[in-house]
């Protein structure tokens, strides 16, 4: 397997020689995958068929698990993953090569765990090199997705379960055209997207945590600019409504639902470990501050959504057509 997905506003290329885990890959990106000859890449990753250990004779030992030589860190069981990862940057590129060396626990979680370890795989070969590489180029990673609704580009924010997904999908079928699902990452302006499957009940693909299975989102594209800022709620028999959102709160619901993510859970470390072995990228993204600077260019709204968070799709369209306010103080 040799392609390229265009992950938060990178160009990845992927070379996978062993094809296990190059099915796991291409299922991980499917409908985004593209050829990678002659493309120029900004984050390469190379899935070595071998599995000895990396040679860090010399290297100085960087926290546990990991160690560091210059501009090269080695993180052994990246992320409890089961692959040792050896990080280096080259110039303008960060180059990853990844062996599968599992501890007797991750090879048994691999088995019994399957998708906790289809999760894992994309996480640590597909995500994090190309989220950390975005921060390095002052991009934060934020919990949300942005979507087309007819001349209106809302970013749905908030925690997990609380139906954007759904909500998302019903967007895209009507029509809208939506950049990620659960994650991307922003500078403040524009939205980039993180390709990975959609997770929602009925979804038909693979089968993950929740009840929920897997499917592609359709009709993606890599970034968009959202005018608008929505934060979602669920109430439970409640009918949908919408109504005006206090900036501050919109700002702090968005950065606590991107803290809440599980998908971001083992990121922080991972991130702060490239920080501090390469002294690129800030060792914590400025969260706080992206999501505040969006709520503060934005128009925020609250969206409550009720039983069925499709339904909810009216009264956002509803949103749409009133006049966006405060647009004029984007650069």
């Amino acid at each position: 397997m040799r392609a390229l997905l265009v992950q938060a506003g990178e160009r990845l290329v992927v070379d996978c020689r062993w094809s296990p885990v190059a099915r796991l890959l291409a299922e991980g990106g499917a409908g985004a995958w593209r050829p990678a000859d002659g493309t120029g890449a900004d984050v390469r990753v190379e899935v070595e068929p071998q599995h000895r250990p990396f040679d860090i004779r010399g290297w100085r030992p960087l926290a546990r698990g990991a160690h560091v030589r210059d501009r090269s860190v080695v993180l052994h069981n990246a992320c409890g993953s089961g692959f040792d990862l050896c990080l280096t940057v080259v110039a303008e590129q960060l180059q990853v090569r990844a062996r599968w060396r599992p501890p007797a626990r991750e090879r048994i979680a691999a088995l019994l765990l399957r998708s906790r370890f289809h999760l894992l795989v994309r996480a640590v070969l597909l995500q994090y090199p190309a989220l950390w590489w975005a921060g390095h180029h002052g991009r934060v990673p934020v919990h949300a997705g942005a979507v087309t609704l007819g001349r209106s580009v809302p970013l749905l924010a908030g925690p997990g379960g609380t139906g954007r997904s759904t909500l998302l999908l019903r967007a895209v079928a009507d029509g809208g055209r939506a950049c990620s699902d659960n994650l991307c990452v922003t500078d403040g302006r524009d939205v980039f997207g993180l390709v990975e499957p959609v997770r929602v009940e009925g979804g038909g693909g693979r089968r993950m945590a929740y009840g929920r299975s897997e499917r592609p989102l359709p009709s993606r594209v890599d970034s968009l600019r959202p005018d608008r800022l929505v934060v979602l709620c669920r109430r439970p028999g409640a009918r949908p409504s919408v109504r005006p959102a206090d900036p501050a709160q919109a700002a702090r619901s968005l950065v606590a639902g991107t803290y809440m993510a599980g998908e971001l859970r083992r990121y922080w470390p991972f991130a702060a470990a490239l920080a501090l072995g390469t002294g690129l990228g800030p060792a914590h993204p400025p969260v706080t501050g992206a999501a505040q600077e969006l709520a503060r260019l934005l128009p925020a709204d609250e969206l409550v959504l009720g039983d069925r968070p499709d339904e909810g799709l009216a009264a956002l369209y509803g949103l749409v057509s009133r006049p966006v306010a405060r647009t004029e103080e984007r650069p």
